[in-house]
Parts: structure tokens; C-alpha cells; sequence
């Protein structure tokens, strides 16, 4: 199956920004010899939403860790919004890369949401006005600006959830990276975290199984199978191309028919 090409961004008359994320030949192994990635070029533009699709195993992970130098070592070059992921360059790089786990328990940990949310700003050198400036703008964009003095395990999944992303927000990242942002939320809080998502003026990277989130969210996808790009285009497009979806052990829920859905 060709890849499909996603469309160029519109010609501009002025200098053209750098790409939020600009990855050029990416090869890696691990110490063990697996070989997971087998040079990967991609670029997203600043303020894309992008699904990064595929089956367990296709190299999701380790291209994402690679992003904020995690990961090295291997073969090619990354570059967030210009800055190259290297070891030199680590600090910026981590800033502007905000990565959300899967479960927020892993990301969260001080006593009370308005501490966590601090924690990252702060350990940048950030204090006083401008801190609390910071945590309240974050808090805000999620929604969760009432609960500051919440410990965070006294709140639902789903407020939780939203809390991990104000705690990378606090950065004022280039790059959101979400991993299964939707796993586990009942549908309000499904609903309310693609509201919050599509608000934001940041490039967002979401590695996710749920293909109907994706294509919700998501107006770009990826398909990524046995460390290789296997196709890149119109998130509703490559859903509806059954060959390219059984190659690649994508599977729609039971049902539901991307051509079903308006989309912009």
C-alpha cells in the first residue's frame, strides 16, 4: 500500500516558521538488537492535531520518547520547533515537549493539584506572581481552576486526567503529546477533554488505539506498523481504506462507519 501524502500547509507570503516537530531518518534499536524503528520522516506544523496510529509493537512508543531525548542514540535527527534533540539541548527540548501518560497517577504526585501543577515551572527557577499566574492559566484551560487545593486522588479519572494535562500546560509547551488520552473516561469526560483539546492554540500528538477519538480530534493521522511509516493523510480517509486498516491490525469499533461522520 503507498502512503498517502498529507496535504502541504498553505503558502505564506512572510518567512515561514519551523515545523513544531521535524523528524528526518529515525532509526533506532535497543541494546537487545531489536531493530523498532527503521528511518521515520515526519513533520507536523505548529498547531496540528495529529493521531499517531498502529498495532501494539509498531514503534509508537520509541518514536514518542525520542521526542524529548528519552531516547538516543540511534540513526537520523529530530528537531522541536527548530531546536535539535540533543543532549545540549535537553532542558528546552523537555520544556517545549510535554508528554501526558496514560494513567495520571503517573504524573501526579504532590499533595494538592495546585502543587503538582506548580511543580514543573518551578523547578525551571519560575516563583511568586508569575508562578501563581502560570498554575492559574493552566488550571483554567482544563476547567479545573476551582480545585487547586484538591489533593489530586480525591478527584475522578477523568478530572485526574485533566490535571496531568494542566501540569504540562504550566509549561506553555510546542508539542502535547497524548498517550490513550481517552482510555478509561466515561463519555462526559470523553466529551469535555476533546472540548478542552480542541481549544488549545498547541501541536498535538495523540497516540491512541481509539480510532473514532481520532478521527473526532484529529483532522491528520499516521499510521505507524513495524517501525516504519506505513501511511500518512486525512485521518478519514485512511479509516475508510480497508486494506491499509487489515494490513495494519486497525480495527473500528463494531458499527461505526467513518463515512458516517462530518468532518471538516
Amino acid at each position: 500500500m503507498d502512503p498517502v501524502t498529507a496535504p502541504g500547509p498553505a503558502p505564506s507570503c512572510g518567512p515561514a516558521a519551523a515545523p513544531s516537530l521535524e523528524v528526518t531518518g529515525l532509526a533506532y534499536a535497543y541494546p537487545d538488537g531489536h531493530q523498532a524503528l527503521f528511518g521515520v520522516d515526519l513533520t507536523v506544523g505548529h498547531g496540528e492535531r495529529v493521531a499517531l496510529l498502529g498495532p501494539n509493537g509498531a514503534g509508537k512508543t520509541t518514536l514518542v520518547l525520542h521526542l524529548n531525548g528519552i531516547l538516543a542514540g540511534g540513526v537520523g535527527s529530530v528537531r522541536v520547533a527548530g531546536t535539535p534533540v540533543e543532549k545540549r539541548t535537553l532542558a528546552e527540548v523537555r520544556r517545549r515537549v510535554g508528554i501526558v501518560f496514560q494513567d495520571p497517577d503517573d504524573q501526579l504526585f504532590m499533595p494538592t493539584v495546585r502543587e503538582d501543577v506548580a511543580f514543573g515551572p518551578a523547578a525551571s527557577g519560575m516563583r511568586g506572581a508569575e508562578l501563581e499566574e502560570r498554575v492559574g492559566e493552566a488550571l483554567e484551560q482544563v476547567g479545573m481552576a476551582g480545585f487547586a487545593d484538591r489533593p489530586p486522588h480525591h478527584l475522578s479519572f477523568g478530572q485526574r486526567r485533566r490535571v496531568a494535562v494542566a501540569t504540562v500546560l504550566a509549561m506553555r509547551p510546542e508539542i502535547l503529546v497524548l498517550d490513550e488520552p481517552s482510555s478509561n473516561l466515561d463519555p462526559a469526560s470523553r466529551r469535555e477533554l476533546a472540548d478542552i483539546l480542541r481549544s488549545l492554540d498547541v501541536t498535538v500528538l495523540m497516540v491512541t488505539h481509539d480510532l473514532p477519538y481520532a478521527l473526532e480530534l484529529c483532522p491528520r493521522s499516521v499510521v505507524l506498523s513495524e517501525g516504519v511509516i506505513a501511511a500518512d493523510g486525512r485521518t478519514q480517509d485512511l479509516l475508510c481504506d480497508e486494506a491499509l486498516m487489515r494490513a495494519h491490525r486497525l480495527e473500528l469499533p463494531f458499527g461505526f462507519d467513518p463515512r458516517s461522520v462530518s468532518v471538516a
